[in-house]
């Protein structure tokens, strides 16, 4: 209620405390002289600011002086000294001031409201709102064009445009490079795992290729071995042979650890599944092992190759194919 009982007390009390805000503000005026007279080696920032609004909207201009003096006083009473846009002390103002140019009570409410303006366009200023500090621009400049504070102001909001300019353009620079180094990830994490697989297939073939190898091996010495030489007189006859144990293609496992908790999923309580491939070899150990599917990726799948790749079963008759998932849970 400052302001409005200020308003209110007259034209003598209202002018000392404008007169007041006029001197702080022109104190800071002379401060920025200097900037101003730099900034005007950097035309392409005065040129981004836009030509301002008009300062009086046409519902207003179209008013009578009656109801805009009564307006005006409404608003002043509601403390509505500058805004909101076609609703404001000033608007109704320099709208009676262009019916009635000699009237000295209007002139004087323009005097007492323009610090009051300038200190609102610099919070706008200050918050990137340029397009309400262009629309109070035009409300002093039309009050008075040749206020001290409209150069500073102007060449502020000049200056403001094209930072906030700079800055905008700068976030988006970085979303396009966040989205450049996540598709490098994204090949880089393709050729990888292709190159584990050319390398887990490679070796796949080459157990089976040496298991076969061997079996070929074992039918050669067995078919070089010669028969022994008939007895003449046979006692009695040898016992037969043992036939040889059958090897299932069953695996049935001797040693299976379950895979470790990777201690940074621990630590961040993340839960997860791995599905993966495995081969075992006739031997019993495992040759190839492989990740079919994990989620999250990567976080588990080193573990859990690590594991598999221990295991041990018993021998078969030819290299088995299978697949395990496991499960990842942290502990309550």
């Amino acid at each position: 209620m400052f302001v409005v009982k200020s308003l209110q007390a007259g034209p003598v009390r209202l002018g000392l405390v404008a007169g007041l805000v006029v001197i702080c503000a022109l104190s800071g005026c002379k401060k920025d002289a200097a900037t101003a007279a730099d900034g005007a080696a950097t035309p392409a920032a005065a040129q981004a600011v836009a030509p301002p609004p008009p300062a009086v909207s046409d519902k207003v201009n179209a008013m009578s002086a009656d109801q805009l003096r009564d307006a005006a006083s409404g608003a002043l009473r509601e403390q509505r000294l500058y805004a909101p846009a076609g609703d404001n002390a000033m608007e109704y103002y320099l709208a009676l001031r262009d019916k009635q140019p000699n009237d000295p009570a209007v002139s004087s409410a323009l005097t007492d409201l323009m610090p009051y303006a300038l200190i609102a366009t610099e919070q706008s200023i200050g918050r990137d709102d340029f397009s309400e500090a262009q629309r109070l621009y035009a409300l002093m400049e039309k009050t008075d064009a040749k206020a001290p504070a409209l150069p500073r102001l102007k060449q502020s909001i000049a200056d403001g445009q094209a930072s906030l300019a700079q800055r905008t353009a700068a976030a988006e620079a970085k979303t396009e490079e966040d989205a450049k180094r996540q598709a490098e990830l994204e090949k880089q994490r393709a050729a990888e795992q292709q190159k584990a697989q050319q390398d887990a297939a490679k070796k796949l073939a080459d157990q089976k290729a040496a298991d076969e190898k061997a079996a070929a091996d074992r039918a050669s010495a067995a078919a070089a071995t010669p028969p022994p030489a008939p007895r003449e007189q046979a006692a009695t006859p040898p016992p037969a042979a043992p036939a040889p144990p059958k090897v299932s293609n069953t695996l049935r496992p001797i040693s299976t650890p379950q895979p470790g908790y990777p201690r940074e999923a621990l630590r961040r309580r993340r839960s997860g599944e791995v599905e993966v491939e495995f081969t075992v070899g006739t031997d019993g150990s495992v040759t190839a092992a492989r990740v079919v599917r994990s989620s999250p990726p990567r976080v588990f799948d080193r573990e859990t190759l690590q594991a598999v790749e221990g295991w041990r079963f018993q021998p078969v008759g030819a290299p088995v194919t299978s697949r395990r998932a496991f499960q990842f849970q942290p502990p309550n």
